[in-house]
C-alpha cells in the first residue's frame, strides 16, 4: 500500500483535528494493495478533477438544455432479461437479542407512504435527510432495543424501506438488502424473518472472491418492484411481492475489473446506475453512467467518463485511457430542480473534451452531454498521488450551490450557475477541510430547518456541521468521532462508526444523545422510519459469506 507525506488542510477551524491511525485508517481507504492485481476482480477506483464558470446566460442555457435532454429521452418498450425465480426455500435468520411482533395485518396498501425509505439517501437528490417523523424523539433513545439479524451476506451499504406492502399476500413493512455478492433480500422489519431472497444467476463463481458490489438497490415509487446490482456488472428488478425477476441487464463489458460500487438511483422512470473499479485500480477500466429504463430494462443511454464522444458500452480495451470512476457512495446525484445528473470522478485523464478524470460533471437529464464540469487546478497532482476527488459524490446544497469533497481531505464549495461548459479548471468559490482533514469516502447529509440549511459530513477522524449562508460554508460544531454516511431523520442526526457504534446527536448543537452497539463496519449507514432504526454491519472487504443487519426498535 502506498504512503503519502501528510498534507497541509484548508484553514477552516477544524484542521487542528487529529486523524485515526494505522488499521483504523487503512480500513477505510481505497488504496493499492500488493496482490490486488492476482485476485478475481480487482480493478480500481478512478480520480478526477473538477471544473467551474460562467455567467446567467451559461446558467440559462445550460438548464434549458437540461430539461430538453430529459424530454428527449426515449424510452420505447424491449423486453428484459430472461426471468428465474428467487430461492423460495431460504430459512428464516437466526436473531439474537430478538424483540419480535406480528407482521402488519393491514388490508390498505398504498401506491405510496410517507414513512418508505425508497432509496440511498433518502431521496434522489441523495441529501441523506429522512421522514420529520419517524416515532423516535430525543426521549426515546433510551428506550431502543436491538435484534442482530443474521443474513448470508455482508451488507457494505445501507438498507432501503417499504411500508405496509404485499409480500406472498400478507402485508408486512419490509426492509430491503443487497449483499457484496449480490444477494437481494426482503427482511420483515417486524421481527427479523427473511420474506424471500434473491440470488442472481452465476452466484457461486464469485461468491468469496474480490468480485463484489456494494450498491444499495432503490424502490419503485409503485412500491411493487426494487432494482438491484450484482457483481457481474447487471442490474436486476425483481418483485417487492415474491422477488420473482422481471429482467436483468448488464452495464459494463468487463464486471471482472468494473464494479457497481454506488448505490443506484430512481428518475422519471429511469433508473440510474455508476461504474468504477476494484482496489488496486488494474487496468483497464473507466467509469460509466448508465440509465435503463425501469419499465423493461433497455439501455437507453451511457456516457463515458474516459472517450466521452463513444455513447454505448465500451470495451475497456479499446479506450486509450484507463481509470476515472465513478464511486461515490451516492453514485449520481440528481438535480431535482431540472432532472440534470451531477457526478464525480476519480484519478484518470483529463482534457475536458471526452476524458474527465478527477472532475465533478454536470450532465444532462439523458446523459448524452456535458453541460458543466468543475476540475481543480491541481488534478495533475491529485491524480499523481492517488486523492481520487471522486471517492465522494456532490452533495446538493440548494440555492444554486453544490459540495464536492475529495481523497485531498478537502471540501470545495461551487456554483451550479459557473460550471464551466468548456472544460476549464479552478473556480471553486471556498475551501474548507474535512472533518479530520483526511480521505472523504462517505456521502454527506443535507438538513433544511428553521430557514437554514445544514450540512454534515463524516470522515474517518471526525462529524462536523456547517450552515450555509452568503455564498460561505460556515463551521457550527465538530467532534473526533469517525462515522460513515451521515442521516438526519426526524429532527435527530444518526451517525454509524464504522469501528463501532451508532451515535444518535442533536442537528443543530452536535450534542450526543446515546450510542447503540453496533459492530464495526466499512461504509455501511443507517435508515430510519416508522420507529425503527435498521443498520449494517460488516465490511465487504473481507469477501465474507455472512453478515448482520441490525434493527433498533423501541422497547
Amino acid at each position: 500500500m502506498r504512503r503519502r507525506a501528510a498534507r497541509t488542510p484548508a484553514t477552516d477551524g477544524f484542521a487542528s483535528m487529529p486523524r485515526l491511525q494505522g488499521a483504523e485508517r487503512a480500513a477505510s481507504r481505497r488504496k493499492r494493495t500488493p496482490g490486488a492485481r492476482s485476485q478475481a476482480a480487482p480493478a480500481a477506483i478512478g480520480r478526477r478533477r473538477l471544473n467551474v464558470m460562467p455567467s446567467r446566460r451559461a446558467s440559462g442555457l445550460v438548464r434549458r438544455a437540461v430539461l430538453i435532454g430529459f424530454v428527449g429521452l426515449a424510452a420505447t418498450a424491449c423486453s428484459g432479461g430472461k426471468s428465474a425465480s428467487p430461492t423460495q426455500t431460504a430459512p428464516a435468520p437466526t436473531l439474537t437479542t430478538a424483540t419480535t411482533t406480528a407482521s402488519t395485518t393491514s388490508s390498505a396498501v398504498s401506491d405510496s407512504s410517507a414513512s418508505d425509505w425508497p432509496l440511498f439517501g433518502y431521496t434522489a437528490a441523495r441529501a441523506n435527510s429522512g421522514p420529520t417523523a419517524t416515532r423516535i424523539t430525543a426521549a426515546d433513545v433510551g428506550r431502543l432495543r436491538r435484534q442482530r439479524v443474521l443474513l448470508d451476506g455482508t451488507v457494505d451499504s445501507s438498507p432501503i424501506y417499504l411500508h405496509a406492502v404485499r409480500v406472498r399476500g400478507v402485508v408486512h413493512d419490509v426492509f430491503l438488502v443487497t449483499t457484496t455478492y449480490g444477494r437481494t433480500e426482503a427482511i420483515d422489519a417486524s421481527n427479523g424473518r427473511v420474506l424471500w431472497r434473491y440470488t442472481p444467476a452465476g452466484y457461486p463463481s464469485w461468491a468469496g472472491t474480490a468480485q463484489i458490489t456494494t450498491a444499495t438497490p432503490a424502490a419503485d415509487p409503485g412500491r411493487k418492484w426494487i432494482y438491484a446490482a450484482s457483481p457481474d456488472g447487471r442490474i436486476q428488478k425483481l418483485s417487492v411481492g415474491d422477488g420473482h425477476l422481471a429482467w436483468r441487464t448488464r452495464i459494463t463489458l468487463l464486471p471482472s475489473r468494473e464494479k457497481i460500487a454506488s448505490a443506484l438511483n430512481l428518475w422519471h422512470g429511469h433508473v440510474i446506475a455508476t461504474t468504477g473499479g476494484y482496489i488496486g485500480d488494474a487496468p483497464p477500466y473507466q467509469g460509466h453512467v448508465a440509465l435503463l429504463a425501469a419499465s423493461n430494462g433497455r439501455l437507453l443511454r451511457v456516457w463515458n467518463s474516459l472517450c466521452s464522444n463513444r455513447h454505448r458500452l465500451i470495451s475497456p480495451s479499446s479506450c486509450a485511457s484507463s481509470d476515472s470512476a465513478i464511486w461515490g457512495r451516492a453514485g449520481a446525484v440528481v438535480d431535482t430542480a431540472t432532472g440534470g445528473l451531477l457526478v464525480a470522478t476519480g484519478n484518470g485523464g483529463w482534457n475536458g473534451r471526452t476524458n474527465w478524470g478527477d472532475s465533478t460533471v454536470y450532465l444532462s437529464a439523458d446523459a448524452s452531454r456535458v453541460l458543466g464540469s468543475w476540475t481543480p487546478t491541481d488534478e495533475t497532482a491529485l491524480r499523481s498521488n492517488d486523492l481520487d476527488l471522486g471517492s465522494t459524490s456532490p452533495v446538493v446544497l440548494g440555492g444554486g450551490y453544490i459540495a464536492q469533497g475529495g481523497k485531498d481531505g478537502k471540501i470545495r464549495l461551487l456554483s451550479l450557475r459557473k460550471l464551466s461548459p468548456a472544460g476549464r479548471t479552478g473556480g471553486e468559490r471556498q475551501t474548507i477541510s474535512t472533518p479530520g482533514a483526511t480521505d472523504l469516502f462517505t456521502a454527506p447529509a443535507v438538513w433544511h430547518a428553521d430557514g437554514r440549511t445544514w450540512l454534515f459530513v463524516a470522515d474517518n477522524a471526525g462529524l462536523a456541521a456547517w450552515t450555509l449562508g452568503g455564498g460561505r460554508l460556515r463551521a457550527a460544531w465538530s467532534t473526533h468521532t469517525a462515522g460513515t454516511s451521515p442521516v438526519v431523520a426526524g429532527g435527530l442526526l444518526y451517525v454509524y462508526d464504522p469501528n463501532g457504534g451508532l451515535g444518535i446527536y442533536l442537528p443543530r448543537s452536535g450534542k450526543k444523545l446515546s450510542t447503540l452497539a453496533a459492530a464495526g463496519g466499512h461504509w455501511n449507514s443507517a435508515i430510519v422510519a416508522d420507529g425503527r432504526i435498521a443498520l449494517p454491519e460488516g465490511d465487504a472487504n473481507q469477501h465474507a459469506l455472512s453478515g448482520v443487519l441490525d434493527i433498533y426498535r423501541l422497547r
